[in-house]
């Protein structure tokens, strides 16, 4: 039997493929389909019969759904299991995330949760904040969002205005500068945020909302999506330890990219 080839992306929309190598639902084993169904029942139980109540952004509603999703495993698919996820397949999440696409405004925070806010922890933390985040990410009991865009930085990342500036002591990076249009911002414990060290160098950090010179600025007021949380977030001289820098210093643009082509 001939080897399934593996495409790039859509590949199959504008290119000659055979279609033994388009994946279809009648491919997916027992394990997706087990948290596909688990998917569509928490949706269908918990989500759809409050999804007027969503669009009010009840803040402790969002946060319930979050820590129910995550009682679940819903929002650790991505996470290892020594993490406290469950450590399965692309497939699995995307199953999920498609499921997800019913819930309303609670697919924005899920998305925004389970996508840009935790992924760069999985695949660019180190063990240390692996161990200390990601348990909590995957149990709900912390939401978390993603720091790019600001005013003069949308598309053009990299011509951020954040600044991170070491402390004399070593101990922390004093952060400086605002992120607009921030998914779960108003409810969100932790940040994978973006800064330039000594103004040049791009660099991720993990910021909690509770470090000082954290805040976020008044709602977004959107035409729809009510039920989600979009603020800018800003930065005044917050301290973020040094051992919260991910990666390595400049080299930001490597998380920020692949996170988002994920």
């Amino acid at each position: 039997m001939a080897e399934r080839r593996i495409l790039a992306g859509g590949e199959f929309l504008i290119g000659d493929v055979l279609p033994r190598d388009v994946f279809t639902p009648e491919d997916f084993t027992e394990e997706h389909k087990m948290i596909l169904e688990t998917a569509r029942d928490f949706i269908a139980k918990e989500v759809h019969p409050v999804i007027d109540r969503l669009e009010t952004k009840d803040h402790e509603l969002v946060l319930d759904l979050l820590k129910k999703a995550g009682e679940l495993g819903l929002l650790g698919t991505d996470i290892p299991e020594a993490y406290g996820g469950l450590g399965l397949d692309k497939v699995s999440t995307t199953v999920v995330g498609e499921a997800m696409g019913t819930a309303g405004s609670f697919s924005v925070v899920y998305g925004a949760h389970t996508g840009i806010g935790t992924l760069p922890i999985v695949y660019f933390g180190n063990e240390e904040q692996k161990k200390k985040y990601l348990p909590k990410l995957s149990s709900g009991d912390w939401c978390a969002a993603y720091c790019l865009t600001e005013s003069g930085a949308g598309s053009d990342a990299l011509n951020a205005r954040t600044k991170a500036v070491l402390s004399p002591d070593g101990k922390y990076y004093i952060l400086n500068g605002e992120k607009m249009f921030i998914t779960n911002a108003g409810w969100a414990s932790s940040f994978v945020v973006y800064a330039k060290v000594d103004g040049q160098h791009f660099t991720g950090f993990i910021v909690e909302k509770d470090f000082p010179g954290v805040s976020t600025g008044a709602e977004e007021k959107k035409m729809g999506a009510h039920g989600s949380s979009t603020r800018p977030v800003i930065f005044e001289d917050a301290k973020v330890p040094s051992e919260n820098l991910m990666f390595e210093v400049g080299k930001g643009h490597k998380i920020a990219f692949n996170i988002l082509n994920i």
